[in-house]
């Protein structure tokens, strides 16, 4: 079985991303590319990081008007991504659109509530309650607009799988026991992710910021 971590590579450096990449690529089953490396290398980067033959999830977390969202997407069919984002609060339409327009072996998530925002942040832009229900209202959206899966946090992914059995669930904002949670609000370790229902798991900095990050997947791999 494919190792079920997916590493955050989030540098504008080609360069560094590619030596990280390299250097995990034994010990991880796909590498995870955003807004920062995309704004800097954009599509060709992007088809040059897969020439290592990695899965590629691409992190760009569309979130617009539906033709707009959808045409976006058309536009990277070429580089056959294996995973895709929306953002699931685009609504139920862009979601549909999103997912017609991705290559056919493409996933096509919904990111439901952020790791770095907490009940308090959602209360300040409008949406009053706590991550957890806000969670369970767009996966369900997300599962009715015929995606893939959804992006939640580990506090959240059992209840995601409980709406969604069969569905896909990424959960970012993962750090090994004693591990810096950084900028994340609702980190979770990588085994207990995996225990209550992530099919993928997203590990950046604790990997890509170590003295040596292929020893850091792999230790992080032995724990599952």
């Amino acid at each position: 079985m494919k190792s079920p971590i997916f590493v955050a590579i989030d540098t504008p450096d080609f360069e560094r991303a590619k030596v990280i990449a390299s250097k995990v690529r034994n010990h991880v089953g796909g590498i995870k590319l955003g807004l920062e490396f995309f704004s800097a290398n954009g599509r060709h980067g992007i088809k040059e990081m897969a020439e290592l033959g990695l899965p590629i999830f691409l992190d760009l977390k569309f979130h617009d008007i539906p033709n707009t969202v959808a045409k976006a997407i058309q536009a990277l069919r070429p580089l056959e991504p294996a995973i895709l984002t929306v953002h699931a609060l685009g609504g139920r339409a862009m979601m549909e659109d999103a997912k017609a327009a991705a290559p056919t072996g493409t996933k096509v998530v919904g990111v439901t509530v952020l790791t770095s925002l907490d009940g308090q942040d959602l209360r300040s832009v409008g949406i009053d309650c706590d991550p957890h229900p806000q969670v369970e209202r767009l996966t369900l959206l997300a599962k009715e607009a015929g995606l893939d899966g959804v992006v939640c946090s580990g506090n959240e992914v059992a209840a995601a799988k409980k709406i969604w059995p069969d569905g896909f669930f990424v959960v970012p904002g993962v750090r090994p026991a004693g591990g810096n949670a950084g900028d994340q609000k609702r980190v979770m370790t990588p085994r207990t992710a995996l225990d209550n229902g992530a099919s993928i798991l997203v590990i950046g900095r604790p990997i890509t910021q170590a003295a040596d990050p292929d020893e850091a997947a792999r230790a992080i791999e032995a724990t599952l």
